[in-house]
């Protein structure tokens, strides 16, 4: 499995994206490609077609069409913020193409959220006329549990988004653990040994639910993976000041994160 696994980076942008409609400031209207920002996402891919797409947010259309991303084995959810949630409906083209429905992973707190929200997508309407919707197998997601899907395991890792806990993923020897506050120390322990490692870090502001780019490199410095990404970027983070700055904090292999960044 590990001679195949990648992660490829769908988006590294906090919940409005960056450039965000009307900002006048400096990043927004910036002409380095790296400081444009879909909305967070990333997929695994295990070679052979199966890749495990983490979170559909808003911009999945336009984030497939430029990326490797063709063919759609697995859906994981780390929560149900509408960022990370609002595109699902792109999946219903994957459908069209694979001829088969596609399993989707949440806990059970976020199968009940998107049910709720995007009924739709999982039960049979006979009164709906139109172009047809997504088809989805909603599944229980046991945090405390690595999941098996036949071509590849991944390990969910629970984190704190401010009082909520969400899922980052492990798959091999990397890593992706996007919108997070804290890491429990259980959780720190299943983030060690690990080459690569892609972490919330959304400014240098402090925020409530989300690491800052310091408190992000404290932990990398902890956890020491070969390599390190920081991701979930606002737009008060310019690409090549915000490296400047991890430079100045740490000696370490770690760099801002960027669409479009293809990990193997």
């Amino acid at each position: 499995m590990t001679a195949k696994l990648k992660l490829e980076i769908l988006g590294t942008g906090t919940s409005t994206g960056v450039p965000i409609p009307s900002c006048p400031c400096r990043v927004c209207g910036s002409d380095n490609p790296k400081n444009k920002r879909l909305r967070a996402s990333a997929f695994f891919s295990f070679g052979d077609g199966n890749n495990v797409l983490i979170d559909t947010s808003p911009d999945l259309r336009q984030q497939a069409l430029r990326s490797s991303l063709d063919r759609i084995s697995a859906v994981l959810y780390t929560h149900t913020h509408a960022d990370h949630t609002f595109g699902i409906d792109d999946l219903r083209s994957f459908n069209f193409i694979q001829r088969e429905s596609i399993p989707v992973y949440a806990t059970e707190k976020s199968t009940e959220h998107l049910m709720k929200s995007f009924t739709y997508c999982f039960e049979t309407d006979p009164d709906y006329e139109g172009g047809a919707p997504p088809r989805l197998e909603l599944k229980h997601l046991d945090p405390k549990k690595e999941l098996d899907l036949g071509f590849g395991k991944i390990m969910p890792i629970p984190v704190l988004h401010g009082r909520m806990e969400v899922l980052g993923f492990r798959a091999g020897s990397i890593a992706y653990v996007t919108d997070c506050s804290d890491i429990p120390q259980k959780s720190m322990e299943l983030l060690k040994g690990l080459d690569v490692l892609v972490l919330d870090g959304l400014r240098v502001r402090p925020h409530p639910t989300h690491l800052t780019i310091a408190q992000a490199v404290e932990i990398l410095e902890e956890l020491s993976p070969k390599q390190a990404y920081i991701t979930h970027l606002s737009h008060e983070v310019e690409h090549e000041e915000g490296n400047a700055l991890i430079a100045s904090l740490s000696s370490r292999n770690i760099e801002l994160a960027y669409d479009g960044l293809v990990i193997d």
